[in-house]
């Protein structure tokens, strides 16, 4: 009987192939429609209110409810996720999110809607989780925050699609019709993630070898096309232990936890913020609505090229690095557009601040917080931090308004500054580097009493 099956050394060792390509679009199809549907709220509420369906009120009342939807989606899936698996639950909540999404499409009232978004927001803030803790277990090291910057961009592409697919349809079609192509998009994903497998660091974590070992040996088979692989490095020693929600929050982890939950919430005080603040700030300053709403598109250009630019540093200045780095430029490009002059400068440098923002969401959101928890933590870390994030997103418009009322645009961009500050000191004190090493080396922590499994019974030979 199989007592080891060193699934993170195979799986770091393969060359990348149509199995990882495969794995980044189903989990990205779903984070796709999870950001789409997200996004399609603005356009939604508006025709709401302008067809006297909804009420400002309510608006506010539908936006709560998907907010507090996705906190409790992001906290569960990060229970879920560690415990039955990551398979489980991404298909489990893929289906909420689809189901409610069908279900909104057929509402009969506001009331009805609202109820079914919170149902959606609890699909929504779990696939966010899920979905980037989940990609890391899959790609070697040397090239995992690139792929998870891809992952990144995929989601993050959504803003440009749900609004133009609902300028095209909610004037013709209605925007029902917006539900209706999310919920079954999310189905047509949920039935092709069916047959994609089960993580093997998680079915190891878990003692269950001969189904790691299975997965293990179709993924080297479909990677290798019948050439030799590379041997298999010696993996570090990984610790066998009993985990608990409690032990996140305890020495050694609580260092990680707390850095985890200060990069979600700095990253989410500047998106909520600040980013979809920009056309309510311009329209302030006296910009017409057709003007602001052009402004800030050209800003919001600024979101995939972030992601863009993760893709091509992500591994070469590594994620605690990169984050410090551009946190310093965000916070100085703050400063700058709460004193530009003109909208042509506000506009260049909206686009850079939305480019760094978008950048340090996939150094950090996609790539770095998952990759400091162990296995057996991971979704559980994602989650929490997942929490904390969607917590500061409820508080941050708040903040928001109060700031605006009492000194304008400039104490707003103060706040910000402020969160990225806090997280360049946190990481510079408590970061710890992740770039190009494997998952099992990093959740070695130093001090950590529990027992290390020794590195034994490797195969010395290429696995063919």
């Amino acid at each position: 009987m199989l007592s080891t099956v060193h699934a993170g050394a195979r799986l770091d060792r393969l060359p990348t192939s149509s199995f990882h390509r495969r794995i980044l679009w189903l989990i990205g199809g779903g984070m796709f429609l999870d950001s789409f549907d997200i996004y399609l709220a603005g356009g939604v509420l508006g025709a709401l209110s302008r067809s006297g369906w909804s009420s400002m009120t309510l608006n506010a009342a539908f936006l709560s409810s998907t907010f507090i939807g996705m906190l409790i989606g992001a906290f569960t899936a990060g229970l879920l996720g560690d415990a039955y698996g990551r398979k489980f639950t991404y298909q489990f909540n893929l289906a909420i999110f689809g189901i409610a999404s069908i279900a909104g499409s057929f509402a009969p009232s506001m009331n009805w809607l609202i109820a079914c978004r919170f149902f959606m927001g609890l699909g929504l803030g779990a696939e966010i989780v899920v979905g980037y803790g989940s990609i890391g277990e899959f790609i070697p090291p040397a090239v995992r925050g690139k792929w998870s910057a891809y992952l990144s961009l995929i989601t993050n592409s959504a803003l440009f699609f749900s609004t133009y697919i609902g300028y095209l349809i909610i004037p013709t079609i209605g925007w029902r019709a917006m539900f209706a192509i999310v919920g079954v998009g999310a189905l047509g994903v949920w039935v092709l993630r069916k047959k994609m497998p089960e993580s093997p660091r998680w079915l190891e974590s878990k003692g269950r070898f001969e189904e790691a070992e299975a997965i293990l040996a179709g993924i080297e088979a479909e990677t290798a096309q019948g050439r030799a692989l590379p041997a298999i490095v010696e993996p570090a020693a990984a610790p066998i232990k009993a985990t608990s929600l409690g032990s996140l929050f305890r020495p050694p982890l609580l260092r990680r936890t707390l850095l985890a939950v200060v990069i979600q919430i700095a990253i989410n005080v500047v998106i909520y913020g600040f980013i979809v603040w920009v056309p309510t700030f311009l329209i302030k300053q006296g910009h017409g609505m057709a003007s602001s709403l052009g402004y800030s598109s050209l800003m919001a250009l600024g979101g995939p090229a972030g992601a863009l630019v993760g893709v091509l540093i992500a591994d070469r200045v590594g994620r605690k690095n990169g984050l410090i780095g551009v946190g310093i430029l965000a916070a100085i490009v703050g400063w700058l557009y709460g004193n530009s002059t003109s909208v042509e400068m506000a506009t260049l440098l909206g686009f850079l601040l939305f480019t760094m923002t978008y950048l340090m969401v996939a150094l950090g959101v996609a790539t770095y917080i998952p990759e400091l928890f162990a296995t057996e933590n991971r979704m559980r870390g994602n989650g929490i931090a997942g929490s904390a994030g969607r917590l500061s997103g409820i508080v941050a418009p708040q903040i928001v308004v109060l700031m605006y009322a009492t000194g304008g645009i400039k104490d707003v961009l103060s706040v910000i500054i402020g969160a990225l500050v806090l997280m360049v000191a946190v990481l510079a004190v408590f970061g710890v580097e992740t770039n190009r090493r494997s998952l099992e080396e990093i959740a070695v922590v130093p001090g950590d009493p529990s027992l290390h499994r020794p590195a034994t019974d490797i195969p010395s030979e290429p696995v063919h």
